[in-house]
């Protein structure tokens, strides 16, 4: 007989005059949803019929939509001061995937969901290296500037002049939400994650997340291929040696090494062919939005005919609507590894295929990348 999770409210409520059809606030407390998150790992033992593990989600489900007005707020600011930097940002958001928060959990046994930094996140993608510099530099500017007011920063991880051990480069900004309105204060604590990338660091990465879809892989999570896996990493330095900064660990420090390696791989792989292939095939995207819509649910089929992606759009009045499609969604495709949900905000559908490339297999930008890489041209 399986353990029950109880559903205990948390102690904080929301203000009369707080909008409750727009935003979801937390019900349960933190205890709850860590004892949520452990059954969510233990996933093996249950069936969708369980009841438990179908209390479990609705208290993981909670948890994640009420990180939906932080994030709003949050990604606001980053818009504000991203266009500062450059005119051109894609600024959009995102909450975590339930697939995702399973794997993290996994892969980090001591890790309780309710301390999980990323549950919402925002992304800004700016042209350059220099540009993410700048950005970062407003967001610490501001924190030290006005410490105890605003939203607090915690935390940054430095992934450019660090990079990951799989070549992953980005500056993460992890903030807790803090704000002095009563009605606002139901949200104080919950933390937002904020990625500033350049565009070849974005384009890299959501490479990554193709490949991962397409050939089932889980490079974007510590496995995959040995081949692919090398492939990325090399590509991650040469695409550091673009933007003059450090290589990552484990490549040559001698340029033509690289290059020579990058060919052999890119050959051996059919790196250009395949990319280009996925994208003719996703090449089929929709062309209108829902009207009013503040919050889209992306639903990509990687292995069914032309109707690959489909795109529905929830008003900002009909949020728990969307998060409830959100999950019920995410448990039809548990099993499916090449069918992939999320829920994102961004301002129209183009700017989600710009911030969301791997979602419309759009890979230009790294193809453009891999072939300056190979010395195919020279760098503009």
């Amino acid at each position: 007989m399986t353990a029950a999770v109880r559903l205990q409210p948390a102690n904080s409520r929301p203000e009369q005059g707080l909008d409750r059809m727009a935003w979801i606030t937390p019900e349960f407390t933190s205890g709850t949803v860590n004892r949520a998150g452990k059954l969510l790992v233990s996933v093996d033992e249950y069936t969708l019929a369980d009841e438990d593990y179908d209390e479990a989600l609705k208290v993981i489900n909670n948890w994640r939509a009420c990180h939906a007005y932080p994030l709003l707020a949050l990604r606001m600011t980053l818009t504000t001061r991203a266009k500062k930097v450059d005119a051109r940002a894609i600024v959009a958001q995102r909450l975590k995937r339930l697939s995702s928060i399973h794997i993290k959990l996994i892969r980090n046994e001591h890790m309780a969901l309710s301390q999980m930094q990323d549950i919402g996140g925002c992304r800004a993608v700016v042209r350059s290296v220099s540009h993410v510099d700048r950005l970062v530099s407003l967001h610490e500017t501001a924190a030290s500037a006005r410490p105890l007011s605003g939203a607090e920063l915690v935390k940054k991880y430095d992934y450019v002049v660090t990079p990951k051990t799989d070549g992953y480069r980005s500056v993460h900004l992890i903030y807790k939400y803090r704000s002095a309105a009563k009605d606002k204060a139901v949200w104080n604590g919950l933390r937002i994650e904020i990625q500033i990338r350049s565009r070849l660091q974005h384009a890299w990465a959501t490479a990554v997340e193709t490949v991962d879809t397409f050939t089932r892989q889980s490079i974007k999570t510590g496995g995959g291929k040995d081949d692919w896996r090398r492939f990325f990493l090399l590509m991650a330095t040469a695409i550091a040696i673009m933007e003059r900064r450090p290589h990552c660990k484990g490549c040559p420090q001698d340029i033509n090494a690289i290059r020579t390696e990058l060919i052999s791989l890119v050959h051996k792989l059919s790196v250009r062919s395949v990319l280009r292939g996925w994208s003719k095939a996703m090449k089929r995207l929709p062309s209108r939005t829902t009207k009013n819509a503040a919050v889209y649910l992306l639903y990509l089929d990687a292995t069914e005919g032309d109707e690959r992606i489909k795109i529905t759009g929830f008003a900002s009045a009909r949020q728990a609507k969307a998060s409830e499609t959100y999950l019920a969604t995410e448990r039809m495709i548990k099993d499916k590894p090449t069918h992939q949900a999320v829920l994102v905000s961004a301002h129209s559908l183009q700017s989600l295929r710009s911030a969301f490339p791997n979602y419309f297999a759009d890979t230009r930008v790294f193809i453009d990348a891999v072939n300056i890489a190979v010395g195919l041209r020279p760098p503009s």
